[in-house]
């Protein structure tokens, strides 16, 4: 092919001979991945041993925090239990920056008072609260601070008032991924899912019901061009090239979710594959999992997976946790488990962990703005959308 070239001296349009040469994902700053799990919950102390008998001579380089704390792991975890189960919930003055950023499953808490406000109010609706830590990864280390992806299990008694009204009574047992940067002690940015449509609906809430009356009509009317997967008219772009652990993760991924290569799954994943998702979803093995990609795409045909951020802790011998953060645009297009297509876009976002041993993903924990994606797709229509149409 001809590059076109402009008269008059203009200039020439750009012709991109070569797709293969843009990858999908930018890679992050260099990061430093731990190559053990000398300092994790799965091969130190239990959390409650980290939390009943704290302190200890530190275990890694951490400038600028307190001397209490002797990894990064034991910063996170000890924080989060003062915070929650001690109710000291002005501690978050000390370790949360007083512009810190905290994306939610349904849009941006900015600024360390909204914080306090929005905790307090969840500590008043589960007095009881339990949180029981499952896995922390991490990365990073003093100079460039300390990324965290922090696995837990909150357990608890709705006997307060809640943004969903008033107490039920019942308990819950609720499944949360908390990813959060940290430098000299605060925590500057945290992107937290806390499996929303699961919470309703053991609370005694029909998810979708609750979606459409509590879903806010958009300001004005959406005017979203198409989900960027394709190159052009072509095929999704190869992905970014990367060694070890991370490139298995990335081409997986990609692969699956935008070339829809279902066949990775049985490559990547292991025959007895545990899968934890969200609202609450236990799956085994390939097929159940391979069933419920396949709902997702048929309801989103123009699905765009993107891969935000990645870090692992391990090696091959142990095998590595993989702590994912992800972005899936598409539209409602398709019939499914969501309801009648719609026609609107919607963006779905979640954070993943992945256990993976002898090069296959043998369990897989998934949480994603579920319920918020229901509000998209039920929300009312803009009055310039009705005089529009």
């Amino acid at each position: 092919m001809q590059d076109v070239s402009a008269a008059d001296g203009a200039r020439p349009i750009e012709m991109r001979r070569d797709p293969a040469a843009i990858g999908t994902v930018t890679p992050g700053p260099k990061r430093h991945m731990p190559a053990d799990y000398s300092i994790s919950l799965r091969q130190t102390r239990a959390a409650d041993q980290l939390i009943t008998t704290p302190g200890g001579e530190r275990r890694q380089p951490m400038s600028g925090y307190e001397d209490t704390f002797t990894d990064i792991v034991d910063f996170i975890l000890r924080c989060t239990h003062r915070i929650w189960e001690e109710k000291a919930i002005g501690y978050l003055y000390e370790h949360y920056a007083a512009n810190a950023r905290v994306f939610q499953d349904d849009g941006i808490v900015y600024g360390r008072e909204r914080v306090i406000a929005d905790t307090t109010q969840a500590i008043a609706a589960f007095p009881d609260l339990k949180l029981h830590a499952d896995e922390i990864v991490w990365c990073g280390d003093e100079d460039t601070g300390f990324w965290t992806s922090h696995r837990l299990t909150l357990a608890g008694h709705n006997t307060g008032w809640s943004v969903w009204g008033p107490p039920t009574g019942r308990r819950i047992v609720l499944p949360v991924i908390a990813d959060c940067y940290s430098w000299r002690n605060q925590i500057r940015e945290e992107f937290v899912i806390y499996n929303t449509a699961g919470l309703v609906r053991q609370l005694g809430h029909d998810p979708r019901a609750l979606a459409r009356r509590t879903a806010i009509a958009p300001t004005a009317p959406e005017h979203a061009g198409e989900v960027e997967r394709l190159v052009g008219q072509g095929s999704p772009e190869p992905v970014h090239e990367a060694d070890g652990v991370e490139g298995f993760v990335r081409r997986t991924l990609h692969e699956l979710w935008n070339w829809r290569l279902l066949d990775r799954i049985v490559a990547s994943y292991a025959p007895g594959l545990r899968f934890h998702g969200p609202t609450d979803r236990e799956l085994f093995g390939r097929g159940d999992y391979t069933a419920y990609v396949l709902a997702l795409l048929a309801m989103f045909p123009d699905a765009a997976h993107r891969v935000d951020d990645l870090y692992w802790m391990g090696n091959d011998r142990d095998g590595y946790t993989v702590a994912v953060r992800w972005t899936l645009d598409g539209t409602h297009r398709g019939h499914g488990p969501y309801g009648p297509p719609t026609g609107r876009r919607v963006r779905q976002w979640g954070l993943t962990h992945l256990t993976v041993r002898e090069g296959m993903i043998v369990e897989e924990w998934t949480y994603s703005n579920e319920f918020h994606v229901l509000q998209q797709i039920h929300a009312p229509v803009a009055p310039a959308e009705e005089t529009a149409g």
